[in-house]
C-alpha cells in the first residue's frame, strides 16, 4: 500500500515535476488532477497556500522559496546549496493581492439551474477537488449576462449581492434575453464554505491586472490564448440545487 503524502510532499512533487515556479492555485489543480492528496473542505487552494506559508516561516529546512514579485503567489523549489529564505514576521507576511480583489469566480453558469422563484435563490458552486459546496448568493463583485455566447449586460453589486441582482434580472426588461451568467466575486471563501467580509488594502497594482483578467476571461477575445495573468482566483463549477432537482421531479411526476 502506497504511503499517503502530506501536503508539503504533494506540493514538492508538483514543483519537482514542473521544474520551475507555479502559482499555488496551479499547484492545487495539479495535486487534484494527479490524485496526489485527498482534499477536504471548500477551498483546497487555501490549504496549499497555508502549508507553503507554514513551511516557509517555521521550517529552517523548507524546500520551498517564493518566486516573482512579493505577493505574486508564486513558489519554486530551492536549488542545491541555496540558503533557506529568511523568516518574515507575522504582520509582514506576504499577502496575495489577487485575493484582495477577486477571490472566486464562476463561468457560464446556466440560468435554468437556479430556482429564481425563491426570495434568496442559492447559487451553488464547487471548486476543483473540494468536498463542500459554496452558496454564492451573497457574493459581491461584477457579473455578466449572456444570450448564448454573447454578452448582453455587465453589472456590479456593491451594497446588495450578486444573487439579488441576478434575480432582479429575471423580472425586468432583460428577463427573456439571457440564459447564462458569469460572476467574479471579491468576498473570500473560508475552508468551511462561508463567505466573509472583504479585507482592506486593495491597490491599483492589484486592481488593474484583476480587471484586465476579468475581461479576458469573460469576453474571450480571439487573440487571447491563455487566462488573464491577473486572474489567480479559484474557479467554481455550478452545482444544481438539490431542492430544485426534487421540485422538477415532482412536477414531472404530476404531469404523468
Amino acid at each position: 500500500m502506497a504511503k499517503k503524502r502530506t501536503w508539503p510532499e504533494a506540493i514538492e512533487q508538483v514543483l519537482r515535476d514542473e521544474g520551475g515556479p507555479l502559482h499555488y492555485v496551479e499547484i492545487t489543480e495539479r495535486i487534484v488532477a494527479g490524485g496526489l492528496k485527498e482534499t477536504s473542505g471548500a477551498t483546497p487552494a487555501a490549504t496549499v497556500a497555508a502549508n507553503l506559508s507554514t513551511s516557509l516561516h517555521n521550517d529552517p529546512k523548507t524546500p520551498f522559496v517564493r518566486a516573482g514579485k512579493p505577493g505574486s503567489g508564486l513558489f519554486r523549489l530551492r536549488t542545491s546549496g541555496e540558503p533557506a529564505p529568511e523568516p518574515v514576521a507575522t504582520d509582514e507576511q506576504e499577502a496575495e493581492p489577487q485575493y484582495r480583489v477577486i477571490s472566486s469566480f464562476g463561468m457560464y453558469w446556466a440560468k435554468e439551474n437556479v430556482d429564481w422563484t425563491l426570495t434568496r435563490p442559492p447559487l451553488l458552486g464547487e471548486a476543483d477537488g473540494a468536498t463542500k459546496q459554496v452558496n454564492f448568493h451573497d457574493q459581491q463583485g461584477v457579473y455578466l449576462l449572456y444570450d448564448g455566447r454573447e454578452v448582453i449586460y455587465v453589472g456590479r453589486s456593491e451594497k446588495d449581492c450578486i444573487g439579488a441582482r441576478l434575480r432582479a434580472h429575471t423580472r425586468n426588461r432583460l428577463a427573456r434575453r439571457w440564459d447564462r451568467f458569469s460572476w467574479f466575486g471579491v468576498r473570500p471563501v473560508t475552508e468551511a464554505g462561508k463567505l466573509i467580509d472583504v479585507p482592506g488594502g486593495a491597490t491599483v497594482d492589484a486592481v488593474v491586472p484583476a480587471l484586465e483578467a476579468v475581461l479576458i476571461e469573460a469576453l474571450e477575445p480571439r487573440q487571447n490564448f491563455q487566462r488573464g495573468d491577473g486572474l489567480k482566483a479559484v474557479e467554481y463549477v455550478q452545482v444544481v440545487d438539490p431542492k430544485l432537482k426534487k421540485k422538477r421531479l415532482m412536477q414531472s411526476l404530476a404531469e404523468i
